[in-house]
């Protein structure tokens, strides 16, 4: 435990409780537990990240892949057009040295796909392997944190239940501030094992009918008379996991409300059939975000404001099961605005 949180414990604590062997037990589980807790969770923080952010730049290595593929292609179209020009059903002459060009070119470009789909295929393989590496530490470490940090809120708890008659107010503080923090490393390290196990747990896609899905979503919301949220139209039933898709519409609408400053807060939850998929929409009258952050917000722990109830993974999230349904994620904003954040699933 960090020294100066144990004196400042000690410090407004009645006299009769500081020689109380509770006290000791409970500064002591709390000791090893903090140290404990603190460090594994720092790992299990950067390991998530590094995995969100890996996964980032192999896309765009392999965009960079793709446009070297297409510019390959275009060389080779040109070589067609340079064939079509000789007409050779025309009887029209070609040089030796002309045809041993061509053969030439062709055969480098050939050799130049080639080497560009090894690169792409090894770098694939790498990239699976180190992701899964990252994502079997996440969820070993998540699993072994919740043990520590339960031990620290029920011994907060009993400490104020056994000696509330003898701390003081701002005793009583100190204890809420170890509870505040504890559950909020809790909520982090929730999120952190979500993620971690979005693709490795066995879905059970059912037909859902996606209208009586956000009608319990909205109601566990317990959304205040300022906030507005405007269905237009009847959503679909479609087929996925209830559970997961429960998670995705909770963290996108949660993520409308949350980053709205505005006195009364808009959300509108649509859809569109596009025949093999289901293109969703949820927008909202807040804020807005920067066209520079577009990419950022779905990085694992890349927050834009420094929000103490965030966890800096909702969207992370979102993106990860958009990711299994095959689909895609994207935002469209405006400053002051707002933000609207499409998706579509895969049929």
């Amino acid at each position: 435990m960090n020294s100066l949180l144990k004196r400042q414990i000690r410090k407004y604590l009645a006299e009769e409780l500081l020689s109380d062997k509770k006290l000791e037990t409970f500064l002591d589980a709390i000791d090893k537990s903090y140290k404990t807790s603190e460090n594994q969770f720092a790992m299990l923080q950067r390991a998530t990240a590094i995995s969100s952010e890996e996964l980032f730049d192999a896309n765009q290595k392999l965009k960079e892949e793709t446009n070297s593929q297409r510019k390959v292609i275009e060389k080779l179209k040109n070589v067609i057009d340079t064939l079509k020009f000789y007409d050779l059903e025309q009887d029209k002459p070609i040089e030796n040295s002309d045809l041993l060009k061509l053969v030439d070119f062709i055969d480098n470009q050939t050799k130049e796909i080639i080497k560009i789909n090894q690169q792409k295929d090894s770098l694939l393989k790498s990239l699976e392997q180190q992701n899964q590496e990252l994502n079997d530490y996440t969820h070993m470490i998540s699993h072994d944190l919740k043990t520590p940090i339960q031990n620290i809120e029920a011994l907060s708890v009993w400490l104020k239940e056994d000696s509330g008659k003898v701390l003081d107010s701002e005793g009583k503080e100190r204890i809420e501030l170890i509870r505040e923090n504890t559950q909020k490393i809790d909520t982090l390290v929730k999120a952190i094992h979500t993620y971690s196990t979005i693709d490795r747990e066995k879905q059970k896609r059912s037909n859902l009918d996606l209208d009586k899905l956000l009608k319990t979503i909205l109601k566990e919301f317990n959304l205040s008379e300022n906030i507005n949220v405007h269905i237009p139209e009847k959503l679909p039933n479609i087929k996925g996991d209830k559970n997961i898709m429960e998670q995705l519409f909770t963290n996108l609408i949660d993520n409308s409300i949350k980053f709205n400053g505005k006195e009364n807060k808009k959300i509108e939850i649509g859809y569109s059939d596009e025949k093999i998929f289901w293109k969703f929409y949820v927008k909202d009258n807040g804020k807005g975000i920067d066209k520079k952050y577009f990419q950022k917000v779905f990085v694992a722990f890349s927050k834009l404001e420094n929000d103490y109830k965030s966890a800096g993974i909702g969207l992370s999230i979102a993106k990860k099961i958009v990711d299994v349904y095959k689909g895609d994620i994207w935002i469209e904003s405006e400053l002051n605005e707002g933000s609207t954040f499409y998706f579509t699933l895969k049929k």
